[in-house]
């Protein structure tokens, strides 16, 4: 028994290691080509290509483990099927469990590495892209600055004109500011000043020996003010859109404040272990072909599965943020079905002589 469990287990391993290998080679691919389009229509910089490919693989890796999990365990008990390996065990003793054993060893590593992922190290490589694309933000927004023109933000509060910029692209000379905030009009002149980015990531404009005029237009409440030192904030536009907070929140945020779209994106972080095991149990029962059939049809079939499955994972993530259902009721729905189907087909495959 300990014998037939390490070929299976080594073949299985190689088998999820080659898929795993040929699936992050082809997404990769495929988010290259795609943050590249952006790099090359201006919407990305060329360093930062890299780094959002970075990002794009974490967020996408609990389903490229699952799937090659998967596949890794269906091809191998394939083979020992097609091969006529499985009926020579089975003949030895080997039943249900003795197939579900070493495929619950194999996996089990991988799926507690799935869980912590997709639970939060998605979110954390969430919260670290939009805080990159704060800092490209506000990068393009300085890069914006050009000598002899005048430079609205993209809020419409503040236009800047600088006369003339270093090579450095930091330091600017003879720097005029008008802005509008709270009601109140203001006009800042500077000889000179330098952009400063902070450790939080603001980025602002740091003016010095300059002067300072603010009022309210139509009064005569106006002002002046003489400074050695001004700073001016640059704002950025918010990167992150509500939806994109929601997968960056953590999982003890998400269960903190349990509303109906948190706990819909809870319930679609925990479908990826709970799932790599159930189909992987399931490639149990599914690698069964009959070595004088064709093995099409039961390729084709698995697919079916899988996709279906994956498919009423995000229909469960939506039922929870309408709060059509609950947490428990979407749980037992998807999982707990596809469980006992798993069952139905362990004794299907299983029953008569064959039975542990």
């Amino acid at each position: 028994m300990r014998r037939f469990e390490r070929a299976l287990t080594r073949e299985m391993a190689g088998g999820a290691g080659l898929a795993f290998a040929s699936l992050i080679s082809i997404f990769s691919v495929v988010l290259l080509v795609r943050t590249l389009g952006k790099a090359a229509m201006g919407d990305l910089e060329v360093d930062a290509v890299i780094p959002m490919l970075g990002f794009g693989l974490l967020g996408s890796l609990p389903v490229l483990l699952s799937l090659s999990l998967f596949i890794g365990v269906f091809m191998s008990l394939s083979r020992l099927w097609r091969d006529s390996e499985a009926v020579i065990w089975m003949n030895a003793g080997v039943g249900p469990w003795g197939w579900a054993r070493p495929v619950l060893i194999f996996i089990t590593p991988v799926v507690l590495i799935i869980a912590f992922v997709s639970l939060d190290g998605v979110a954390w490589g969430g919260r670290k892209q939009a805080e990159f694309e704060q800092i490209l933000a506000a990068r393009e927004q300085i890069s914006s600055l050009a000598p002899g023109v005048f430079t609205e933000d993209r809020q419409g509060k503040r236009v800047v004109f600088v006369e003339k910029i270093a090579r450095d692209g930091r330091t600017v000379e003879n720097v005029f500011v008008h802005s509008f905030e709270r009601g109140r009009l203001g006009i800042t002149v500077a000889n000179q000043g330098e952009v400063t980015q902070m450790e939080n990531g603001d980025t602002f404009l740091v003016l010095e020996r300059g002067k300072r005029y603010e009022g309210t237009p139509g009064a005569a409440d106006f002002w002046t003010a003489t400074f050695k030192s001004y700073s001016v904030r640059i704002p950025v536009n918010e990167v992150m859109p509500s939806a994109l907070k929601v997968r960056a929140m953590s999982s003890a945020e998400l269960l903190g404040n349990p509303s109906p779209i948190n706990l819909g994106e809870w319930i679609s972080r925990l479908g990826y272990p709970i799932s790599a095991v159930i189909l992987c149990l399931l490639a149990v029962p599914l690698s069964y072909a009959n070595p004088r059939a064709g093995r099409s049809l039961n390729v084709v079939f698995t697919v079916l599965i899988y996709a279906a499955y994956s498919n009423f994972i995000g229909l469960s993530q939506g039922w929870v943020e309408r709060s059509t259902l609950g947490v428990i009721e979407a749980v037992l729905m998807i999982h707990g079905v596809m469980f006992l189907v798993m069952l139905a087909m362990f004794w299907r495959r299983f029953r008569g002589p064959w039975a542990a």
